[in-house]
């Protein structure tokens, strides 16, 4: 694979659209993927909205379950990498960040089913 850093700073606003969750590495046993250190890989799905673009999703992975990060919240994502892979006629680009967390002093937009 492929990997490519990606310069976040030129992404602009970065806000989380589905909170952590545990990735799954087997469907039928419900396993948790694990990385080489054995922590449990999260994903958390970011929009990205690029000078006055549309706003793309991406789900970023990362090792141990990223803190106090809530949907709609603005998140600073570190070190992240995109990999280019492919599986027979199927191809895409995954992300990997070395860390995702809270922007603090930035309101989360209102969740449904939230408080009043």
């Amino acid at each position: 694979m492929q990997s490519i850093p990606v310069d976040t700073a030129r992404l602009g606003v970065l806000r989380c659209a589905i909170a952590p969750e545990t990735k799954i590495s087997n469907f039928e046993t419900q396993e948790v993927k694990k990385d080489r250190d054995g922590n449990a890989v999260y994903t958390v799905a970011v929009t990205v909205r690029q000078d006055g673009r549309r706003i793309s999703v991406i789900e970023i992975a990362v090792s141990g379950e990223p803190k106090g990060i809530q949907e709609g919240q603005v998140v600073r994502v570190t070190g992240l990498t995109a990999f280019m892979w492919s599986m027979g006629d199927r191809h895409g680009v995954s992300f990997r960040a070395d860390a995702i967390t809270p922007v603090h002093g930035t309101p989360a937009a209102h969740v449904k089913g939230g408080d009043a």
